[in-house]
């Protein structure tokens, strides 16, 4: 029976129905003082309404656009632009001083993994929410720490007797590291010295990743049993992790960027970066010794003992969890909202990456599910009605997205489900036969390739058996199988040259404006001015102190050159000065408004801040760039009306070559529905419909009907808008008209056609899987595309040919049309219809050549027992035959025939003089004494060195090369066995 979505009635009034059954669950918390709901609006009131912050949306947990995260890991995540000074003027982050929000996190995997701990304590989480509040270049750390007291104690209402604080006491591993003197001194002022705690890098300097900002920090710690323990009795217990004292607050104040070489930059602006943990407070509030025991996880559980009809949760820990139910309990309802929320915000899990991570958590709850709550297979998917029925009101996402996070998990838990029964047995195998308490790396290897256990699901059902693993032995045997490719994000051309936030900062500092970029959207030589001059080593006032050779980025007043971004490849071009000097561009990057032209000096010339430059932008190469981002918009649109509204951009590349585009979809894009989407952006082209684009503001840009944006992507405001079809102004001054939603209406900076006719043509080129649930299609316009559609056309033109010849002819002609259509360039509408023409002729050969086969059998048959039948009527006892078909099976059952009728051996030869190639089969029955067929094989091929075997069932079989030798074969056969008859 297919699952059962619930209504969207259902979901609004905070109920499931898992079973169709309509009758659910009501997920209206317990009459409690502090419900999760209260918790978070709180928190958010009182930063926006008393301390004057924007509440900005939680970003996606999967951050689509920062190669260095695996998953937003913290709420600082998305304001990491401004953080490193790269903000684009025209971003709504380029203003924000204040901000704060509860923001959707997951640590599993990466530098930040808190995933072996799930299901152990009552605090760790792989999904968890992080309340906070930051400050960019406005307030520092004496507001930040004096807001953080008064929301606590005077909002919250929690005891002051029972906080602590910590700050950064400096590091004999960092010395150059100062003390935060600063943030030590605001604490005295709120606590006595007995509570203001100094801690090393390990828990008071905090860093996002292995690169990026970081900075001291100080946090705030409560002591759960205060009220039993007395005051000032628990500094001891601080950074122990202990559960009953625990952080609950994490004040940041970035002032570095970490390098990729481990040093620190200084950050031209100071932050402020707060974190709470949302789940650890509702605990304290609710006064509850764990966080699992809060409204945030209680409907989860219900939920689990309702599927899967285990005991009910108890909240038993370590020894006390005999049979390890409590901890399933936990694991579960943890990866299950960590795997509802990835999937909704656009992963899957799937064989590398966070993609992997996310495989591993759901075999992870799973085995859980299975081993310890007695669960049936299936019982997981079932549980994301819960979560979106919890969380949907504040994550609205969760909610939409639900049929497709449990169509995702069912497929994946039936994949998994099938080897784990098996793949448990072997693994007990693996513990039953070890001599020592470990289990071997090819062991762990074989459970992870064969029956698809993590290693680390591996190592965590050893920890429960006293075992350990030999992760190096794994990590060998893994090696030995394949070497892990890891893709490298591509870069523009001179790529080592980055203006990252200290170069962006001194570009300021020195009153030189973000580089005006409107231009690009021109196509003409463009005068301007040089504002700066970078190399590897820093700033120059002149390429005279460089060597020729050396790679080098210009900052210009104003630029024609298009950026990359968006999917779209930067320009290439010229950069020549007023007195001649000319560099080569060969990549374009931008950053916090600022473009960096880069390129290789020559030797000849030079270049001076000040410069007048001539900007001369290759616009026949960017002439083939604009019709595939023009169509890659009409693409996205024709998907949409042939697939459904289901599909949502994961991404796209546009360059002079092809157009790419990356979409959500669950299955294969069959044939026809590749023809309707090509036939309709062909449709568009031949229309030449016009291609409008304005710059307006985000909101009245969001009021337009139909308008698509990138799912996770950050908008400028004011954003530019590019139609296919209507005048933007005309979509502005009737945004709510139905009918815009007919046409293509996007967010795009890049460049784009002024009609659609200027394309001339769009094929497809490839469909295919990149991920699961992902798919990519590549095409072609212009030139490309036409040259595709003619090569199709004269294979038409053959194919047809074709179909007019017959035997060898035919056969020669099918060869040939094989080899081309395997390789050309062609639509892959027309190919695979071409496919279909070829198969025909094929089977057409295929069947001649049973026909042919048929009738030699025939004749070969008859030829053996005709030949039988003669030597035995004239009292022979064998007979020797040629045939000029190379059959081996027709042969073989021509001399079993003779074999049947008795009284006379054979010695069938047959040839193929086209391929010089001769075989022998020796027969000889019962009744014929005297003969052995294999000697009389090895007599009959010896001439031609052939080779052979047999003699089972009184018959042999030889061949060899040399057909021109067949009558001194055949005469050696008879000779042989006149012989061995006399």
């Amino acid at each position: 029976m297919p699952p059962q979505f619930p209504t969207a009635e259902g979901l609004e009034a905070g109920r499931w129905c898992p079973n169709g059954t309509g009758h659910g669950t009501h997920m209206a918390p317990e009459s409690i003082e502090w419900p999760a709901s209260r918790v978070r609006d709180t928190f958010v009131k009182f930063f926006m309404e008393k301390k004057g912050h924007k509440n900005v949306v939680s970003s996606p947990v999967v951050p689509h656009d920062d190669p260095t995260l695996l998953f937003t890991n913290a709420g600082m995540n998305q304001f990491k632009a401004i953080f490193l000074g790269k903000a684009d003027p025209k971003s709504p982050l380029y203003s924000l001083t204040r901000a704060c929000n509860s923001q959707k996190c997951i640590r599993a995997g990466g530098k930040h993994n808190d995933l072996d701990d799930v299901g152990k304590d009552t605090y760790h989480h792989t999904f968890f929410e992080m309340l906070g509040n930051w400050s960019f270049g406005d307030y520092f750390k004496k507001e930040a720490i004096h807001w953080a007291w008064e929301l606590l104690t005077e909002v919250y209402g929690l005891n002051p007797e029972y906080l602590y604080a910590t700050y950064f006491g400096g590091d004999p591993d960092q010395p150059s590291l100062a003390v935060d003197e600063e943030a030590k001194a605001i604490w005295l002022t709120i606590l006595p010295p007995e509570r203001v705690l100094p801690f090393g890098c390990a828990d008071n300097f905090w860093e996002m990743g292995d690169v990026g900002p970081c900075g001291p920090c100080t946090e705030i710690h409560y002591d759960r049993l205060g009220a039993t323990r007395g005051k000032n009795k628990a500094a001891s217990m601080v950074n122990m992790d202990d559960p009953m004292v625990l952080e609950i607050w994490n004040n940041v104040f970035i002032q570095f960027n970490r390098e990729a070489d481990k040093s620190l930059k200084s950050l031209p602006n100071k932050h402020v970066d707060t974190g709470m943990g949302f789940e650890r407070l509702t605990s304290i509030l609710q006064d509850k010794l764990s966080n699992y025991d809060t409204d945030v996880f209680t409907p989860i559980f219900n939920e689990i003992q309702k599927v899967t009809g285990a005991p009910a949760y108890q909240g038993m820990l370590g020894d006390k969890d005999k049979d390890g139910r409590d901890m399933a309990y936990r694991v579960v309802a943890d990866h299950i909202r960590t795997l509802s929320f990835a999937i909704a915000d656009g992963a899957q899990p799937g064989s590398d990456g966070r993609n992997y991570v996310l495989r591993r958590i759901l075999r992870r709850a799973v085995r859980y599910g299975k081993e310890k709550l007695g669960a049936k297979p299936g019982f997981f998917n079932q549980l994301v009605w819960v979560v979106a029925a919890t969380m949907g009101d504040v994550f609205p996402e969760v909610r939409a997205q639900a049929p497709l996070i449990q169509s995702v998990l069912l497929e994946e838990e039936e994949s998994f489900t099938k080897t784990l029964t098996k793949g448990i047995e072997r693994f007990q195998k693996f513990v039953a036969q070890s001599d020592g308490k470990c289990i071997s790396g090819d062991n762990a290897f074989l459970l992870w390739d064969t029956y698809g256990f993590p290693v680390d699901l591996t190592e965590l059902m050893a920890e429960e058996q006293g075992f350990e693993v030999d992760k190096e032995g794994f990590t060998i045997a893994m090696e030995k199988q394949k070497a892990m490719s890891r893709a490298a994000r591509s870069g523009g051309g001179s790529a080592c040259i980055v203006l990252e936030a200290e170069a962006t900062a001194h570009l300021a500092k020195l009153g030189i404006q973000p580089t005006d970029d409107a231009p690009k959207y021109t196509q003409a030589v463009l005068s301007t001015r040089l504002a700066a001059i970078m190399s590897l080593e820093g700033f120059h006032q002149s390429t005279k102190e460089l060597a020729a050779g050396s790679v080098v980025g210009l900052v210009l007043d104003a630029t024609s050159f298009y950026a990359e971004q968006g999917g779209q490849i930067y320009d290439t071009g010229k950069l020549i000065s007023a007195g001649g000097t000319s560099l080569l561009v060969d990549g374009v990057k931008v950053a916090a408004g600022y473009v960096l032209h880069t390129g290789e000096i020559g030797a000849g010339g030079s270049f001076t801040v000040g410069d007048k430059i001539s900007a001369e932008v290759d616009y026949v190469r960017r002439q083939l760039i604009a019709p595939n981002h023009t169509c890659t918009h009409i693409l996205n649109l024709a998907l949409m009306e042939v697939l459904g509204d289901g599909i949502h951009q994961k991404g796209s590349l546009v360059d002079p070559e092809k157009l790419r585009f990356d979409f959500s979809h669950g299955k294969q894009v069959l044939p026809a529905e590749l023809a309707k989407v090509e036939a309709r952006v062909q449709e568009i082209v031949q229309a030449n419909l016009l291609v409008s684009a304005k710059e307006v503001s985000l909101e009245q840009a969001k009021q337009i009907t139909g308008l698509r944006a990138v799912f996770g992507e950050v908008y400028p405001d004011p954003v530019r808008v590019v139609s296919v079809g209507s005048l933007v102004e005309d979509l502005l001054a009737d945004p709510k008209n139905s009918k815009w939603a007919a046409q293509s209406t996007e967010f795009c900076g890049g460049t784009h056609l002024s009609s659609t006719g200027e394309a001339q043509c769009f094929v497809l080129l490839q469909e295919e899987g990149i991920a699961k649930g992902v798919r990519r299609i590549t095409g072609l316009t212009r030139s490309s595309a036409l040259e595709a559609v003619r090569a199709a056309d004269e294979l038409a033109v053959q194919l047809a040919g074709a179909k007019k010849l017959t035997g060898a002819a035919l056969e020669q002609e099918v060869s040939a049309i094989k080899q081309v259509l395997d390789s050309a360039t062609l639509p892959t509408v027309r190919k695979h219809a071409l496919k279909e023409d070829l198969s025909a002729l094929q089977k057409i050969l295929l069947e001649a050549s049973k026909a042919v086969a048929s009738q030699s059998k025939a004749t070969i048959i008859s030829a053996a027992k005709s030949a039988a039948e003669s030597a035995a009527s004239a009292g022979e006892k064998f007979c020797v035959v040629c045939v000029d078909v190379l059959d081996s099976a027709a042969v073989r059952e021509a001399v079993m025939a003779v074999l049947k009728i008795g009284k006379v051996g054979i010695a069938l030869f047959a040839v193929d003089a086209d391929k010089d190639k001769m075989m022998l089969y020796t027969g000889v029955p019962p009744d014929v004494t005297g003969v052995d067929c294999v000697a009389w094989m090895k007599a009959g091929v010896e001439a031609i060195g052939g080779k052979g075997g047999g003699g089972k069932g009184g018959m042999a079989q030889g061949q060899g090369s040399g057909v021109a030798k067949l009558e001194t074969c055949r005469e050696a056969a008879i000779a042989f066995a006149k012989k061995s008859l006399s």
